[in-house]
């Protein structure tokens, strides 16, 4: 499975906190309404994710057989959030984060905990043929510190701005290096039961990274036929990152839980040797795309 696959995942339960977070705002200011709603209504008042709660669902995507790869592969995707007593589990690409840190009611709200993924990366779905002489790679483990900070009623009194900053290394021993991977994600509710969210981000790795994924030994040169030149690749900005994400709840409100469907679609591109690899310049593509819907219930 490529490293952007999960990318579904993460967009559609980092929606989820946002509404989080937007909910909890509201409720301080109960004259408040989302847009689109009349101000005279109702107030939000109490919120499925004001307490204990927990949202599971399947998604699909579409997405690079692999990082670099121009050949495309649908792929399932689970979706699991929640929180408990104040400890929130946060999606990652291929993983999990554990925020020790209880939000806030009201202002900023910091996260800091312990992410993990399984980056699954050429273990499986090669589609190039080329590539495919090369061999399967083995499955990474990566564990490390998580630590953001989220900001609501930015433009909107239902809006928010959070950044993230993860850093894991790897722990079962496959590429044996680390990733460094800032993001930022601005979200606002379109309707009472409609929101969307707009994510950039960027993915740092060292060299050991590098040398594993996007490295061509002479010994490749040869399993390929001659098609892939022999490359040394080097650390640095591996990726730059957009993706856009529609949530529409199935009852018409985001704040009583229940069904959604969520669609996204995403862009990143490949940098400096993650782009000048053969792998990505001879058989792939430095331009990867993403396309997904997924369907979640949330209580």
């Amino acid at each position: 499975m490529s490293t952007c696959h999960p990318v579904l995942l993460v967009g559609a339960l980092a929606l989820v906190a946002a509404t989080r977070l937007a909910a909890q705002d509201a409720e301080t200011r109960p004259d408040a309404a989302p847009p689109g709603a009349e101000r005279n209504g109702p107030p939000i008042g109490e919120t499925v994710f004001d307490g204990d709660f927990l949202s599971i669902g399947v998604g699909a995507g579409l997405g690079p057989s692999y990082t670099g790869s121009n050949d495309y592969v649908i792929f399932p995707l689970p979706i699991i959030q929640g929180s408990y007593k104040g400890v929130n589990i946060n999606p990652r690409p291929a993983g999990l984060a554990v925020d020790f840190i209880p939000d806030a009611e009201t202002g900023p709200s910091f996260d800091l905990g312990v992410a993990f993924r399984v980056r699954s990366d050429r273990v499986d779905q090669i589609e190039d043929e080329v590539v495919k002489q090369l061999g399967e790679l083995d499955r990474a483990v990566e564990v490390g510190p998580t630590v953001g900070v989220s900001f609501p009623a930015v433009l909107n009194p239902f809006d928010s701005v959070s950044v993230n900053v993860d850093a894991m290394w790897d722990v079962a021993g496959a590429h044996s290096g680390m990733t460094v991977s800032p993001s930022v994600t601005y979200f606002t509710p379109l309707s009472r039961g409609v929101a969307a969210s707009i994510s950039g981000s960027a993915t740092f790795i060292d060299d050991d990274f590098a040398d594993y994924y996007f490295s061509v030994s002479p010994a490749d040169t040869v399993a390929s036929g001659g098609v892939l030149p022999a490359f040394q690749a080097e650390g640095g900005l591996q990726s730059l990152g957009v993706n856009l994400l529609l949530a529409v709840d199935l009852n018409g409100d985001v704040t009583d839980g229940g069904l959604n469907i969520v669609g996204i679609g995403g862009y990143s591109r490949l940098m400096n040797d993650a782009k000048n690899t053969p792998l990505t310049s001879v058989r792939g593509s430095a331009n990867q795309f993403l396309l997904g819907v997924g369907l979640g219930y949330t209580f």
